[in-house]
């Protein structure tokens, strides 16, 4: 299946079945037993890696034809039969994947992001999370909040994770497909938000393949565009109609004569020093009208459960950068020169923070 687009469902409809569905999972451990519940917590990391497991394996690219038999199945993915049918239980018990009457096992919605053609697929996603390299991080959760730091695993050869991606160009490309998936994911939401027709000239800052960029100009056809980022990554990208392509460094400098900058998913890649840096970079690129739209998720100032809390973690064992409350994203910006103007809820955890220079 070619992959399309999707609806955005209304924000206030979003907002109303996260609350519900975080108050059920609220009730649900209230009425359990604390060590059971806890007991869940736990083993839901074998979950994850079963899912991982399915998408490694090819599982619901297989069964995108229509439902198949275990045996037909085992040998289309190369797997041993009684071990996928256990894994396959283990999955159908949590929606992923179904078995009908007659033993064939099929997709369901769940299935259905794991495929690689699926109109939105985390499949690379999966792949990235369910990685060797991956877990070797997070093996080290208990040392970073010791040290205070990342700690470079086993097999990184002593690299940080961006410069080790670069290196290991089998884990890069993991995680490009991986950082591709959730892009797609919160594409439609962003554009549904943006309002990005407002800027004539807008410089995609770290825009990596040009995914989201060519998406607003195919949508903005008054405007152009400038994607930016580094020379070996922007070499291989065919940039659209009006659109330009630009090599460099954002701690250096990045180009001028922008009405705007995007910035998606990049100033939580980095501590507020290595951030601030960046900022101040764009901060001299631009003119006094032009305006920065960091596309990051804004964590609640409390502690209620929200899936940024978990990218931030995902931060902090392994590139060393941070999510940041509303509080922290208007001291930083502060801080390189900045003043926000507003912040733009979508349908995703992540927002638009717009600002503009303060001087």
């Amino acid at each position: 299946m070619a992959k399309g687009k999707n609806t955005v469902p209304p924000l206030p409809v979003v907002r109303v079945v996260e609350r519900i569905r975080a108050g059920l999972t609220t009730l649900h451990r209230k009425l359990a037993p604390p060590p059971i519940a806890v007991f869940e917590m736990i083993t839901a990391a074998s979950t994850a890696q079963a899912v991982c497991a399915a998408a490694q394996l090819g599982i619901a690219d297989a069964l995108s034809a229509g439902p198949r038999g275990l045996t037909d199945l085992a040998t289309e993915i190369g797997a041993d039969p009684d071990y996928l049918r256990r894994l396959l239980r283990w999955l159908i018990g949590q929606g992923i994947f179904t078995q009908r009457p007659d033993g064939a096992y099929a997709l369901t919605p769940l299935a259905e992001p794991l495929r690689a053609d699926a109109p939105v697929s985390l499949r690379d996603f999966a792949l990235f999370i369910g990685s060797t390299h991956h877990r070797r991080y997070w093996s080290h959760l208990s040392d970073a909040v010791r040290t205070g730091r990342v700690v470079i695993p086993e097999g990184a050869d002593g690299l940080p994770f961006f410069d080790y991606v670069r290196t290991d160009r089998e884990f890069g490309a993991i995680f490009d497909g991986a950082m591709t998936s959730v892009s797609e994911l919160m594409l439609e939401p962003m554009l549904a938000a943006g309002h990005f027709e407002r800027f004539p000239v807008i410089v995609d800052v770290g825009g990596g393949r040009g995914r989201l960029l060519a998406e607003i100009l195919a949508r903005t056809p008054g405007s152009r565009g400038i994607l930016f980022d580094l020379p070996e990554v922007v070499a291989e990208v065919r940039v659209p109609q009006r659109c330009t392509a630009v090599g460099g460094s954002f701690f250096d400098a990045v180009p001028e004569g922008g009405d705007a900058y995007l910035l998606k998913h990049i100033v939580h890649d980095w501590a507020d020093a290595d951030a601030t840096k960046i900022l101040r970079t764009v901060h001299r690129a631009m003119t006094g009208s032009a305006r920065l739209l960091l596309m990051e998720v804004v964590l609640p100032e409390d502690n209620r459960p929200h899936r940024g809390k978990f990218l931030d973690l995902e931060m902090m064992v392994s590139a060393g950068g941070r999510e940041r409350t509303e509080q922290e994203f208007r001291d930083l910006l502060a801080t390189a020169g900045f003043e926000i103007v507003g912040i733009i809820p979508t349908a995703t955890p992540d927002s638009i923070v717009e600002a503009r220079r303060a001087d």
